[in-house]
């Protein structure tokens, strides 16, 4: 595998909705590393297969307590009680939104040798899931603007700079 390369809106392959990863392999554990040492040098805690072009159920996070991977992650139990914070993405450099999601989460994931887990989440480690999970179904935070700031926001986005919209999606053989 090649080193890995952010895609930042409105590169298409940020609206890919990914496929389930069926083969565990060395390749799953080397994207695994090379995402998460992508999210650690881009200074987030946490980045989504989409975000580096692969249509793979496959995310890391670290929201201060440890380096977790998940793929193939479902929520199983979310928090009737909701917060809102202010959320920035890498892929979408300079615009933040403020997001209602639930305080708690409940995931059910592989890590890279197939097994699964579960695990609970609580706060910004709830939010973090939460905001990775959408990158997965396609959706950015953007979409959580009304349609004129979404507009004004992509705009504001791509002004000044050179847009690349390459895709180049992978999933199982």
């Amino acid at each position: 595998m090649g080193q890995l390369e952010l895609k930042t809106y409105p590169d298409p392959c940020l609206r890919i909705r990914t496929k389930t990863v069926e083969k565990f392999n060395s390749d799953i554990a080397e994207t695994l590393r090379a995402m998460a040492s992508l999210m650690h040098e881009s200074h987030g805690i946490g980045l989504a297969a989409t975000q580096v072009g692969l249509g793979l159920s496959i995310l890391v996070i670290d929201p201060g307590d440890g380096l977790i991977n998940m793929i193939n992650p479902e929520i199983l139990d979310r928090s009737k009680e909701k917060t809102y914070l202010e959320e920035g993405c890498l892929s979408l450099p300079g615009l933040t939104v403020n997001v209602k999601r639930s305080k708690t989460v409940k995931i059910r994931a592989c890590d890279e040798n197939g097994n699964f887990f579960v695990k609970t989440f609580d706060d910004l480690g709830a939010k973090a899931v939460q905001h990775e999970m959408d990158h997965l179904k396609g959706i950015l935070i953007m979409d959580y603007l009304n349609p004129i700031m979404r507009f004004v926001a992509g705009r504001k986005i791509i002004s000044g700079r050179n847009a690349k919209k390459t895709c180049e999606v992978t999933c199982n053989e």
